[in-house]
């Protein structure tokens, strides 16, 4: 199931564009659909914008987390509460937020969905075994999952008012890629997806526009990764 960095990212395009040009073409072709699926997206963004008013602080800052890159898009959440620890700020003064799309969507997984699709072959994440990830390595993670042994994962991070949110477009598009070789419906992936979400995790529309939202409310940027 691995997949090579190359032609994922030019099959995750075509797939979006694909995706979108079906669903824009079917909410249209019925009215009374279009209505009910704009009802719901307004009231879906209106729980999801009061999210971001949980930004505080300040120092802000929104890391782009579009790939796994050795748990990166977490190490540096982590690196910015301790060098702002360092040098004088309290944790009630600091937000770092990643970002987790395109292929670190997985991070926002539990054990279980990495276990059951595979995810750390599918998208090529080891841990400190030295083999393709069974669970989730940057949530409470062990010496050996990151580069370095000591920092905190995404639970700890969370306690310390770190935020965290996955691209929903991501997990649309991914469930597609890895349906038929488990023999299930895009559809059940992508609701198995969601159900195994980690606590406190936000489902954003996708996530370049939440990495347009954390920047309005005054996050810096940093691209997390490769």
């Amino acid at each position: 199931m691995k997949t090579d960095s190359t032609n994922s990212r030019r099959s995750f395009l075509g797939a979006l564009a694909l995706g979108a040009a079906a669903s824009g073409l079917s909410a249209f072709a019925n009215p009374i659909e279009a209505n009910t699926f704009e009802n719901n997206i307004k009231k879906d963004l209106s729980e999801i914008e009061k999210w971001f008013d949980n930004i505080k602080g300040s120092h802000r800052i929104v890391y782009d987390g579009s790939t796994p890159h050795n748990g990166l898009p977490i190490l540096w959440n982590w690196a910015f509460y301790l060098t702002n620890n360092q040098t004088g700020s309290p944790d009630e003064d600091i937000t770092a937020m990643t970002v987790l799309r395109h292929s670190a969507i997985a991070f926002a997984m539990e054990d279980r969905l990495w276990a059951k699709y595979k995810l750390g072959e599918f998208f090529d994440v080891k841990d400190h075994t030295k083999s393709h990830a069974v669970r989730n390595p940057f949530y409470e993670p062990q010496d050996g999952d990151y580069p370095i042994n000591g920092p905190g994962g995404i639970k700890s991070l969370q306690e310390r008012g770190a935020m965290f949110c996955v691209c929903d477009l991501a997990l649309n598009v991914y469930s597609g890629f890895i349906a038929p070789g488990v023999s299930m419906e895009a559809s059940e992936v992508y609701e198995d997806f969601k159900a195994g979400l980690l606590p406190g995790i936000q489902v954003v529309p996708s996530g370049v526009w939440a990495l347009g939202r954390a920047q309005e409310h005054g996050c810096g940027y940093i691209f997390a990764g490769g």
